[in-house]
């Protein structure tokens, strides 16, 4: 066991490395001299985070992927609205589902007392997001650095790039290409639901009046959906284990067990369908795959040198 994976992390930190070669600006170096704790500084934080609420590894891992969707990996996401601005946070969907940024805030308090004024929003973002994959058993990753955070944010944006829950297959990926996001790179990122839970109102339609479903999964979920009312009632992305990064979520698509829409499009007679039941019966390929798109979504239009900040404070503009 322990020869695969150090066979397995040695696969992840080459194609890490391949991966971000792309975008020369961003290193796993970058704050070697000016924050050379940054990374135990956050691991240690998620650690206490995920101890308290499991549940909150998914939440950041999410967080990590409406922001890179919206302007590219620039923690736009984590700004509040004020009198004069408005973000993304109210957009829909963030409202009422988008949680954990007091974990980022946590973050950023303890990474500041550190190196003042140094490390991003943007980069704490990255990096909480794969060690909470990480403390909830999923693959590591080398996470390249150096993103500046932004002065602005877009909640039109936000409402209309941001894949839904209803989506279609051709529709998730071609907004999946508009980010430079292949329709395999969409069915293994989208394997982060293998964590987390999802509202009532937004697998309804689904567990009522979809076909391509399991009876008894159905059932169970409506026990605790109703027709009307509940919306925001949760259930478990990932029934077998919601809060361990495993394979489970595609096993679950084979049997026709998805939650969301646009879970089961991924296994329903379309072009994923092989790939989906390769990850079900491959954990080991999943995680290699997971990790290096992982890597692929982080290098999305960041923002570098001299341009956005260095925010001293998530929520606000400096």
């Amino acid at each position: 066991m322990s020869f695969i994976n150090n066979s397995f992390f040695v696969i992840v930190s080459i194609l890490s490395l391949l991966a971000f070669s792309s975008n020369a600006q961003l290193s796993p170096s970058f704050y070697a001299r000016t924050c050379p704790n940054l990374q135990t500084i956050v691991r240690s934080t998620m650690r206490q985070a995920i101890a308290r609420e499991a549940r909150l590894g998914a939440s950041i891992l999410r967080l990590f992927f409406h922001d890179c969707f919206v302007q590219g990996c620039d923690a736009s996401i984590l700004l509040d609205d004020t009198a004069t601005f408005t973000g993304e946070k109210n957009a829909f969907p963030n409202r009422n589902s988008a949680r954990g940024f007091e974990v980022i805030d946590t973050i950023k308090t303890n990474v500041e007392a550190a190196c003042n004024a140094t490390v991003s929003c943007a980069d704490i973002l990255a990096l909480a997001t794969r060690d909470g994959v990480v403390l909830l058993g999923g693959p590591s990753w080398t996470v390249p650095l150096g993103r500046r955070d932004a002065r602005t944010a877009s909640q039109s944006a936000a409402n209309s790039q941001i894949p839904g829950p209803s989506s279609d297959l051709s529709t998730l990926i071609t907004m999946f290409a508009n980010k430079g996001l292949t329709a395999r790179d969409l069915t293994v990122l989208s394997g982060g639901h293998t964590i987390g839970q999802a509202q009532c109102q937004f697998f309804r339609n689904r567990i009522y009046n979809e076909t391509n479903i399991d009876p008894n999964f159905a059932t169970t979920r409506r026990a605790t959906c109703p027709v009307s009312g509940g919306n925001t009632n949760l259930a478990p992305l990932d029934t077998v284990t919601p809060t361990r990064f495993d394979n489970n979520y595609y096993t679950n698509l084979v049997k026709q067990r998805g939650l969301l829409h646009s879970d089961q499009v991924l296994f329903n007679g379309g072009s994923q369908d092989a790939l989906v039941r390769t990850y079900s019966g491959n954990s080991v390929a999943f995680f290699r795959d997971f990790a290096a798109a992982m890597v692929k979504m982080g290098n999305i239009s960041p923002l570098t040198g001299t341009n956005g900040e260095i925010r001293r404070n998530c929520r606000v503009l400096n």
